[in-house]
């Protein structure tokens, strides 16, 4: 009787072993198949970022002296990550908080010209007896990097960019008058009173050039002008020019 149910028990302790073995295979399977996929994932993810489909976009702010650009552009930076800002060459000397590379690369007025002659500038100008410029070779390596690239340049470098790349996005930061921008130069305590009245009448030339710009951001509040630029950064990297590429690549997938 032993002998007879001995058999059956070690069939039954077979099948079970197969059901669990199976089961088993089945969770394997499910597991390989999605680590599979989340590894294709990221292999995607990496392949986009070595070869960004969206181009940076090139931003120019401009504003009269005293208007508060400095102090935006330096809030912008810090509220919008992946936002570059160009360096320009110069031929003044450093002050004492600056550092060459960091804040402006300072080079002799000779190798200044030698660099313009040669084309090397996108805009330069001449602004209070000292030459500025911005290189071509650094916002184009920006661009295909995919970065955004802030330039800080006056009304006359502007307009040599206009003509260079037409595809740049430019804001004009205003006072709320002119009452309140000569008392904010004043309030510095920085400038000797001729220079402050120089300063005042360069504005009177370069708020003329208003017209000439994208976007126009009041500085009355130092808050609301702030996300004005944050705003106008964001839609700057939507715009067609900075997207083609990314949809170029949508589009192949349709086939046809």
């Amino acid at each position: 009787m032993t002998s007879q149910q001995e058999p059956k028990f070690e069939n039954r302790n077979s099948k079970i072993a197969s059901s669990f073995e199976f089961r088993i295979s089945i969770f394997v399977f499910r597991s390989l198949v999605t680590c599979h996929s989340s590894l294709v994932t990221i292999s995607n993810v990496a392949t986009d970022r070595k070869t960004p489909a969206v181009r940076g976009s090139i931003i120019v702010i401009s504003a009269p002296s005293g208007a508060g650009k400095s102090t935006l552009i330096k809030r912008l930076m810090a509220a919008s990550p992946g936002l570059g800002f160009s360096v320009s060459y110069t031929t003044r000397a450093p002050r004492a908080t600056e550092k060459d590379g960091r804040d402006y690369f300072f080079v002799s007025r000779k190798v200044f010209e030698r660099m313009a002659r040669r084309g090397e500038f996108v805009e330069w100008a001449d602004v209070y007896g000292h030459l500025y410029g911005t290189a071509h070779k650094q916002l184009q390596a920006a661009q295909k990097a995919g970065q955004d690239i802030l330039l800080d340049i006056d009304v006359k470098g502007h307009q040599q960019v206009r003509q260079r790349l037409p595809e740049a996005v430019s804001v004009f930061i205003l006072p709320p008058s002119f009452p309140e921008l000569s008392r904010r130069l004043r309030d510095r305590h920085s400038d000797a009173p001729e220079e402050i009245e120089r300063r005042l009448e360069t504005a009177r030339e370069e708020i003329a050039h208003w017209v000439e710009y994208d976007y126009l951001v009041v500085n009355d509040h130092l808050k609301d002008a702030t996300q004005a630029l944050r705003a106008i950064v964001r839609a700057a990297r939507f715009r067609r020019p900075s997207q083609a590429g990314r949809v170029e690549k949508i589009i192949g997938t349709f086939g046809g």
